[in-house]
């Protein structure tokens, strides 16, 4: 593994998940067309993003302009919260939060770069994980978390991974129980996710032509899936407890 530029403002997270993804012959933080590239892997340019995946679209769409790119994305599906002394706390605590991610939730984030989907050149890697969160209290007090703040991010484990490489591996995620044309109202009780994520979701599927437009019932927008649906997408890692189950 072969390091180019010094990565001394690189948050914890992303450092790991680099490391995680890194293979012995790959090269690390190489300038590529004008933007430094996480790793470069032969003909392959593999970028980390942890939040705000907005943010990299400029990027991403100059660099698929000459070069194949993957997105590594992170989901927690458990998070551990570590609370740092301050605002009367003598020693730090720690919890586990209730929130648990799921592979949907990679729509909370996939608005901004959605469209990317539909590039033959372009795949999306998403990791789930299990991740710890540093919080130190701040003031004044930061509304909902009780004065805290997030300061930093840590890998603990990586738990699972998908590999989407188009709009069809993405309409995989539907679940099969929907019906041919279906409302976000549906979608959410079919996922048994809120409703925002489930318009999220139709509407990054709709960016990237993984559905379609088909009406309206009352209010609600009517959506259908696309046609050519593959059956499988995952690269699934080896997980003894959901083989087991």
């Amino acid at each position: 593994m072969q390091n180019s530029i010094g990565t001394l403002n690189e948050k914890p997270l992303h450092a790991a998940l680099k490391q995680w993804m890194a293979l012995p012959d790959d090269s690390i933080e190489v300038p590529v067309d004008g933007y430094t590239v996480d790793i470069v892997r032969g003909g392959l340019l593999i970028e980390i993003q942890t939040a705000n995946l907005s943010r990299i679209r400029r990027k991403l769409t100059k660099l698929l302009e000459r070069h194949t790119v993957r997105l590594v994305y992170p989901i927690a599906r458990d998070l551990w919260i570590v609370r740092q002394p301050g605002g009367g706390r003598k020693v730090p605590s720690r919890r586990k939060s209730p929130k648990r991610g799921a592979i949907e939730s990679v729509f909370e984030e996939l608005v901004g770069v959605a469209g990317l989907l539909a590039h033959p050149g372009f795949t999306l890697h998403v990791l789930m994980i299990e991740e710890e969160q540093v919080r130190r209290c701040d003031r004044p007090r930061r509304r909902g978390r009780k004065g805290y703040s997030s300061r930093e991010r840590r890998l603990l484990k990586v738990l699972d991974q998908w590999v989407f490489r188009n709009p069809q591996d993405m309409q995989s995620l539907l679940p099969e129980s929907l019906p041919e044309f279906f409302t976000t109202e549906d979608l959410a009780a079919a996922i048994g996710l809120p409703l925002w994520l489930a318009q999220k979701m139709a509407y990054c599927l709709r960016l990237m032509a993984a559905v379609a437009v088909s009406g309206k019932r009352g209010r609600w927008i009517l959506y259908r899936r696309a046609e050519d649906r593959p059956a499988a997408f995952a690269d699934p890692l080896s997980n003894p407890a959901r083989d087991a189950g």
